[in-house]
């Protein structure tokens, strides 16, 4: 059976996939497995939602799971996701529960747990917590059972650590925030503001139904217009819950992930905050971000793709700074998860510590074209074994020299082959993809 945890916690569609039922009895599991750690006081729990529709019926489920097993509620309402990452710990709770799906469509949604402190919980304790589903237990009764509370200025609270965070005014930056209808709708722009800048928010009206839809960071197009014709200095485009930022600046052009981390990589070690002057980041990040940070004397540490491999090396290593192209950036010395609003400060701090604006501080990287070709229908499991494949990666990398990169990797759920190639022009890299493709395709091919 597949494991019901995924890279970022229980995701599915809302009330096929995640029903209420599943979301109590995850929330019940959680409480015990997690809250029955705190023996001095009754448990607590930190609960919140970015705005679809079906984020009321689960944050009830959820409630009803939670107080059943004797776990207090406190309802923060419709916020980012690290904005309850970071409320878990101030309100020293046992327990965090978001309800999201992310960048998703609105009929999806999902769960997303945080333990004590507001960190991503550890693989065996997601499993420990699965193991415990639907399992006889004694429920409690009475006073036993946990109460609901709304979590005290949970928004405010949020917004003032953004604050103590940042290093620099913003007075006379003019701004537009992409909130993709989502969860930075409720604090983005007051943010924003609260440190000097003349700030445009659009898509930032959520229905229930109209999260991520032709906007936030998947769909910047609106975001470029509305920077061109404002004559903005910047555009930050969200997700859904806001754990990402990207940026578009005065031109209307797209910056990415991979450049904001140089960016902030690069101002943290001129002010000597770099640790051990290195960055995390996934073996999917652009080789021009990786060429420029070792040109500025910084060291890359390469992890799997998703957020949480990138949170677990910066954790046992001691790394402040990593991230994902797509724009999860972590912070740690702030945060214990991606903060697409920190993010976003942060970048902006930059542009006024300098007085350059973003497409001067951008061009510090160079991104390489980057050609991605999913082969389908072909064995995952032989990918490492077989001698064709492996000959055909060496001869294209050979083929490529230090100027590009060939990274093939397997889906973690479908039969499929990731086929990645950079280089120094968008032909060299499709003609070299097209060739591997072949290559897995016909070596790989499942039967």
């Amino acid at each position: 059976m597949a494991r019901l945890f995924g890279t970022d916690g229980v995701r599915g569609r809302a009330n096929a996939d995640l029903t209420p039922e599943l979301a109590l009895a995850i929330a019940e599991s959680a409480a015990r497995v997690i809250g029955s750690a705190n023996s001095t006081r009754r448990p607590r729990a930190v609960l919140g939602r970015d705005p679809r529709l079906s984020g009321e019926m689960l944050e009830a489920a959820v409630t009803a799971g939670l107080t059943g097993a004797g776990v207090d509620v406190l309802r923060a309402g419709v916020l980012p996701t690290p904005a309850i990452a970071h409320l878990t710990g101030s309100y020293e709770a046992d327990l965090g529960v978001m309800l999201s799906a992310s960048h998703n469509p609105a009929p999806d949604n999902g769960i997303k747990l945080f333990a004590p402190g507001g960190h991503k919980l550890p693989d065996e304790v997601e499993d420990e917590i699965e193991a415990g589903l639907n399992s006889e237990w004694d429920r409690p009764t009475g006073g036993g059972l946990g109460r609901v509370f709304e979590a005290p200025d949970a928004a405010g609270q949020y917004i003032d650590h953004l604050l103590s965070a940042q290093t620099h005014r913003l007075d006379g930056l003019r701004v537009v925030v992409d909130c993709a209808n989502g969860a930075a709708s409720t604090v983005a722009a007051e943010a924003y503001r609260r440190v000097g800048a003349e700030v445009l928010a659009i898509h930032a009206v959520p229905d229930g139904l109209n999260i991520n839809e032709g906007c936030g960071s998947t769909h910047p197009e609106d975001l470029i217009r509305a920077v061109v014709d404002s004559k903005s200095d910047i555009g930050i485009a969200h997700d859904g819950d806001a754990d990402r930022c990207l940026a578009v600046d005065a031109d209307g052009t797209l910056v990415d992930g991979d450049q904001i981390m140089a960016v902030i990589a690069l101002s943290l070690k001129a002010q000597g905050r770099l640790v051990q002057d290195t960055i995390v980041a996934t073996v999917m990040s652009n080789l021009g971000f990786k060429l420029a940070m070792r040109d500025k004397g910084i060291s890359v540490v390469e992890t799997a793709v998703g957020d949480r491999y990138v949170l677990e090396q910066m954790r046992a290593s001691g790394f402040n700074l990593g991230g994902e192209q797509s724009g999860h950036v972590i912070l740690s010395d702030f945060a214990t998860t991606g903060d697409g609003l920190l993010t976003a400060l942060a970048l902006m701090s930059e542009m006024a510590r300098t007085g350059r604006p973003l497409a001067d501080l951008a061009s510090v990287m160079r991104r390489l074209p980057q050609v991605l070709i999913n082969v389908k229908h072909v064995d995952r499991s032989r990918l490492d074994a077989d001698l064709a494949v492996s000959e055909a990666v060496a001869a294209a990398q050979a083929d490529l020299g230090e100027s590009g990169r060939v990274l093939l990797r397997p889906s973690g759920t479908e039969p499929v082959i990731r086929v990645m190639v950079e280089a120094q022009s968008d032909d060299h890299a499709r003609e070299v993809a097209d060739r591997l493709a072949e290559v897995v395709q016909s070596a790989l091919a499942l039967n």
